[in-house]
């Protein structure tokens, strides 16, 4: 074969590949919505086979071969074109994969989706005694992980599955600065702010709040003819093809806030994958660049936007509309600053903006702990408890409240885990000054109802790469900048001093 018709077999086997994984996916949705109970034992087997198949394919010696006859076509192209970016990233991830033996892939497959399982009942019943000796298991995997690849720290594969291009080191030092400069600014607005979000916490019917999460996402733009909106015990973003990209949230009777800006952060993760370039459907292009990347977008369409005045100005009567008695008698400012409101809590997910990263930070340092091996799993619920007593003044009453509030650790590996979540705040300032530079009129635009503006920005800037650069370049080639905190602390402090005044 010529070196392109050598590439033509190799996409066509990774297309083949992808197609097995987004089958994974379907599964995986499934399991997080709509699957019996009784089905998990063999879904974790059909999961695993599928990954192992997938994991076959994709190390197999014709993969080999046909990497090594298409140098001459590679050394070609244009070293920013699809074809180019594809070969790129199928070496870099050919190297990782080819480390991991298939019967490890399948072992851990397996037992993700079983943790899974048992960790949805263990958080209903709240017995962390039930879900800890998989979690036991998660560790010994996690840490076995690590082990396939060179590193200064047991972490940093981990990291580099999701935010390739950061170490436990670099995250210490940013996550560090951070931290000094929030903290400060946490207390002084949790001092002086009179925000009453009671009103939130009134009997809001679920059937409602369901009607008005579908109708909310819709109206900034989220395509129903390409995705769904469902519910689960863990809201996620799900993809299978550029034209079935889903969301899912969840819905609690005495809390408006938990559909409405989970609907809105998950729609943002919506928006980056159904971004993307059509033409790198099909490709293991068509991802992310990174968890943080991703993680910028649903923090920029759940807090930037959507938390603003400018947002609600628009959506608050429909709001009231809605919810008539609840809402009649209260104003938009009242409303603006209940959601808004700045207080330490027990949950990542429920956090206030300014409190959020602590909770992150919190995480990763019981990550580095465990696979360190200072902190033992059946330690792990005081750990956190005496955690979040010392960085947030609260002790949560009960392990679903505590260590078993997030599936990550759960449905997933102990490492790398939750670094993307403050990682995409910080990005989520820049690409939004970025974008405030380029349209000064984004804020009349969110007054009107109009999001098409910002979408196509984000889309061209960020979204059609698709998973064609490395997180820190996608930031630098939309924004012109580095990773830098100073645009998020200024959000941040505009914000909150703007809401106190």
């Amino acid at each position: 074969m010529t070196p392109q018709q050598s590439y033509k077999r190799l996409t066509e086997i990774l297309a083949e590949i992808q197609d097995l994984k987004r089958a994974g996916n379907v599964l995986a949705w499934d399991q997080f919505t709509h699957m019996p109970p009784q089905g998990s034992a063999m879904r974790g087997r059909q999961l695993a086979t599928l990954g192992k198949i997938a994991h076959d394919m994709f190390t197999s010696k014709e993969v080999e071969d046909l990497l090594g006859a298409v140098q001459a076509f590679e050394k070609s192209l244009d070293h920013t074109s699809d074809d180019a970016c594809l070969l790129a990233n199928v070496r870099r991830d050919y190297e990782k994969a080819t480390k991991l033996p298939s019967h490890f892939v399948s072992t851990l497959m397996t037992h993700q989706s079983q943790c899974y399982d048992v960790w949805v009942q263990a958080r209903a019943e709240n017995s962390f005694t039930k879900v800890a000796p998989y979690l036991a298991k998660t560790l010994e995997l996690s840490q076995q992980y690590a082990q396939y690849f060179k590193y200064n720290h047991i972490a940093d594969p981990l990291i580099a599955t999701s935010d390739e291009g950061f170490t436990t080191q670099t995250l210490r030092g940013l996550f560090g600065d951070l931290k000094k400069q929030l903290v400060p600014l946490l207390q002084e607005v949790v001092a002086k702010q009179k925000a009453d979000d009671s009103l939130l916490k009134q009997s809001f019917p679920l059937a409602a709040q369901e009607q008005f999460s579908k109708d909310l996402v819709a109206a900034v733009g989220y395509d129903f003819t390409r995705g769904r909106l469902d519910t689960t015990h863990h809201p996620f973003m799900i993809s299978f093809a550029h034209g079935d990209v889903r969301i899912t949230t969840r819905y609690q009777e005495h809390n408006l806030s938990e559909s409405i800006f989970s609907a809105l952060h998950e729609m943002g993760h919506a928006f980056y994958e159904m971004g993307i370039a059509k033409e790198l459907d099909g490709t293991l292009l068509f991802d992310g660049a990174s968890s943080g990347v991703h993680e910028s977008q649903s923090r920029l369409w759940e807090n930037i936007v959507g938390r603003s005045m400018n947002f609600w100005t628009f959506f608050y009567p429909k709001l009231v509309a809605a919810f008539p008695t609840q809402l009649s008698g209260v104003s938009l400012s009242s409303f603006h600053s209940a959601i808004n409101k700045v207080a330490p809590s027990l949950i990542r997910t429920d956090a206030c903006e300014l409190s959020y990263n602590l909770h992150v930070m919190i995480r990763f340092e019981l990550e580095i702990q465990m696979l360190e091996g200072y902190l033992d799993i059946k330690d792990l619920p005081e750990a956190w408890n005496a955690a979040y007593e010392k960085d947030l003044g609260m002790r949560p009453p009960s392990d679903a409240m505590g260590c078993m509030q997030d599936v990550h650790w759960y449905g997933g590996l102990i490492g790398g885990q939750f670094q993307g979540y403050t990682l995409g705040n910080i990005m989520a300032a820049q690409f939004y000054e970025a974008a405030l530079k380029d349209l000064p009129h984004l804020p009349d635009d969110f007054k009107q109802g109009q999001f098409k503006n910002l979408k196509q920005w984000l889309g061209s800037h960020l979204h059609r790469h698709g998973r064609k650069f490395l997180g820190l370049d996608v930031l630098k080639k939309a924004t012109g900048h580095t990773l830098d905190i100073h645009p998020y602390l200024n959000y941040l402090t505009g914000k909150f001093l703007y809401i106190l005044e």
